[in-house]
Formats: C-alpha cells, sequence, structure tokens
C-alpha cells in the first residue's frame, strides 16, 4: 500500500514507515505542496495511493466523488510526528484491511 502524505503531516513519515508502508510519498517529494485539493486527489487517484491528512477537506471530498483515492484521515488534533508515526505502525492492519475493503472510502485513526 502507497500512502500520501498531506502537506500538514511531516515528509520524515516516509522514510521512518518505509517498512511498513513501501513507495509513500510526501506532497513536496513530487511538487505537490502548493498543489489543490483537487491536483492531490487527482495524482492520487491516478497513481494508486491512499491519501493520509488530518483535515476533514479530502473526507468531505470523497462522499462527493466517491473512491478511488481512499482517505486515511488522523483524527488527533496537533500532535507530535511520532504520534502518528505510532498510530500508523499500530493500525497497521486495520489500515491494510481498509485498502482492500471495496465499501469503505475513508478511514479515522484516533
Amino acid at each position: 500500500m502507497k500512502l500520501l502524505f498531506d502537506q500538514n503531516i511531516s515528509f520524515r513519515l516516509v522514510q521512518e514507515l518505509n517498512s511498513f508502508y513501501p513507495d509513500s510519498r510526501h506532497v513536496g517529494q513530487i511538487k505537490l505542496e502548493m498543489a489543490s485539493d483537487q491536483e492531490i486527489w487527482e495524482y492520487a487517484r491516478k497513481n494508486d495511493f491512499v491519501i493520509v491528512t488530518q483535515d476533514s477537506d479530502f473526507n468531505e471530498r470523497s462522499l462527493v466523488y466517491g473512491y478511488p483515492p481512499k482517505i486515511l484521515w488522523i483524527r488527533t488534533g496537533n500532535t507530535h510526528t511520532e504520534n502518528i508515526k505510532n498510530l500508523l505502525i499500530q493500525n497497521h492492519p486495520a489500515i491494510s484491511g481498509f485498502e482492500k475493503d471495496r465499501e469503505i472510502g475513508c478511514l479515522e485513526i484516533f
């Protein structure tokens, strides 16, 4: 599973989570740090990424347009990157199942 980290999440997680989520990227690595949500959405859809964000915008978009791409919504509020890393590791089985589930377009993690 490939994750695409939104600009509100640290780029450091790409490297730190590589063994769990290989081939993941941060929007800054692919020159989308200043892109609109629509541009990020289209990139993720065309390239089979799950968007990881802390904002509700992508969830709202998925309610209107469906999926792909799927959305992994981190609902912790402002928190340290280490906390997000731990959440993504602890929830790896659920996230893997989410990717394969054809019924769910957004997974919220608290």
